[in-house]
């Protein structure tokens, strides 16, 4: 289980930051007072556009960045006081995370498993269940730089569930893919959730989350503006579909910043 309590991350920005940003201020609300919830047998979609908080919050998520202010619990673990721990029991995968392009998955899996503790009949059965899912089996030997992208995305999943987590955060992990690859990433996501594995994920696909996520929470310029099924996000919006529910909602808040 995954409970962040008024999380906030705010950035101090260098000179150069301020320029492409058009701000005479040196510090920036990447997150702002967010709170939420992610169960374990659930898939939890964090929604929003570029440079809303998702991949800020999600690292804080992770351990890989400190809060400013509040505080993240994962597996009943605080994520600053027991960041060991946690990463222990958990996956995190976003796109700027890349495989060493001269090894083949199979060596990474391996390496990674050992890293994890794991004994070699454990990181054989681990590894022939996720390559035979994703159709890496054909391609375990092979530099990764030899790959496809989708071929490179589906080892980096496979790697990174190596040691079998509790929890998976995943920070857009469609993003670039063509649908056939797309579509067996989503499904592991599913297989995950039914296993009662806690799910996280960032994404700006809308049709995604519509089909993929339990509840969604909506995060615009840092704040968390409305979170829900997506029964009741369209019933609170009083729209048809999540594409419409979340303009409507950007523009109301987009507005209020201005």
């Amino acid at each position: 289980m995954i409970v962040v309590n008024n999380l906030t991350k705010v950035y101090k920005l260098s000179k150069k930051q301020m320029l492409e940003q058009k701000t005479k201020k040196n510090m920036k609300k990447a997150v702002d007072h967010l709170t939420l919830a992610a169960k374990p047998g659930e898939i939890y979609g964090l929604l929003g556009p570029n440079g809303a908080g998702k991949t800020t919050a999600l690292r804080c998520i992770a351990t890989l960045l400190k809060p400013t202010d509040g505080n993240i619990s994962v597996c009943s673990l605080d994520t600053v006081k027991g960041s060991e721990k946690v990463r222990e029991k958990i996956s995190f995968l976003t796109n700027e995370i890349k495989l060493d392009p001269q090894f083949s998955p199979k060596y990474m899996f391996n390496f990674f498993g050992r890293l994890h503790g794991l004994d070699e009949k454990t990181i054989n059965e681990r590894r022939s269940k996720l390559f035979d899912h994703f159709g890496i089996k054909d391609f375990a030997d092979k530099k990764i730089e030899e790959l496809s992208t989708g071929m490179k995305q589906k080892a980096s999943i496979a790697v990174s569930l190596v040691h079998d987590p509790e929890v998976v955060i995943f920070d857009e992990p469609t993003n670039g893919l063509d649908i056939v690859t797309a579509r067996s990433v989503t499904d592991y996501l599913k297989l995950l959730k039914e296993e009662g594995k806690t799910v996280i994920i960032s994404t700006h696909i809308m049709s995604e989350a519509e089909k993929l996520c339990d509840r969604i929470g909506i995060i615009i310029n840092g704040l968390l503006v409305m979170e829900g099924s997506l029964t009741e996000i369209l019933s609170k919006t009083n729209t048809n579909d999540l594409e419409d529910a979340f303009f409507q909602l950007y523009k109301y808040h987009n507005r209020e910043e201005a």
